[in-house]
């Protein structure tokens, strides 16, 4: 399967230049986001994606939404690959509003608060990571599956601090998955304080 973090939001961009979270909650991509998600969609145009899965945050909904487009494929959402709360980006959009922004989206399993409770500790995340990897495993079938993630899933899940766009390739039923990293958009930017592990 592959593991893809949402591509540059509002947010990020806003960070990578002071460090300081700015107060965007839930943010849309950039400029810069959408060209890196087209660049991506491209790559991703020959990998063999047959499923999106995106989480619920709007970053990663316009992501999916782009490479979904590019590919012709459907977004399923799952609240499950969602972000860890820490940030103000980490306040979600509550799933009524989102229905009216995303009504071909099936949305109605979503409680209308779906995002984790502030803050999110490390280990309420690896269990939701470990969760996430079992019932993969558990279906039996990830073969084509992309799914749109963010910064602290995929670092829980993988071990890789990734940049924007990055996309991972790994096998759910090794533990600890391992991981590999096969793209990464040309002109991915580190926020001053994240940096990828060696």
């Amino acid at each position: 399967m592959l593991l893809m973090r949402h591509t540059e939001s509002l947010f990020n961009a806003a960070k990578s230049q002071t460090g300081d979270d700015p107060g965007i909650a839930d943010p849309g991509l950039t400029a810069r986001g959408a060209e890196q998600a087209r660049e991506v969609a491209a790559f991703l145009s020959s990998a063999g994606v047959r499923r999106i899965v995106s989480s619920p945050y709007i970053r990663a909904l316009e992501t999916a939404a782009i490479v979904a487009d590019t590919l012709g494929l459907a977004i399923a959402v799952d609240a499950g690959v969602g972000e860890r709360a820490a940030f103000s980006c980490d306040v979600g959009t509550p799933s009524a509003r989102l229905r009216e922004c995303w009504p071909h989206l099936d949305l109605d399993h979503l409680d209308d608060v779906w995002w984790p409770p502030f803050e999110e500790s490390e280990t309420a995340l690896a269990v939701r990571c470990e969760q996430f990897r079992e019932a993969l495993v558990e279906a039996g079938d990830w073969t084509g599956l992309l799914v749109i993630s963010h910064w602290a899933f995929i670092r829980e899940l993988t071990g890789h601090a990734v940049l924007n766009g990055t996309v991972l390739r790994l096998d759910p039923a090794a533990a600890p998955p391992p991981a590999e990293v096969v793209k990464v958009p040309a002109d991915a930017v580190a926020a001053r304080d994240e940096k990828p592990l060696p």
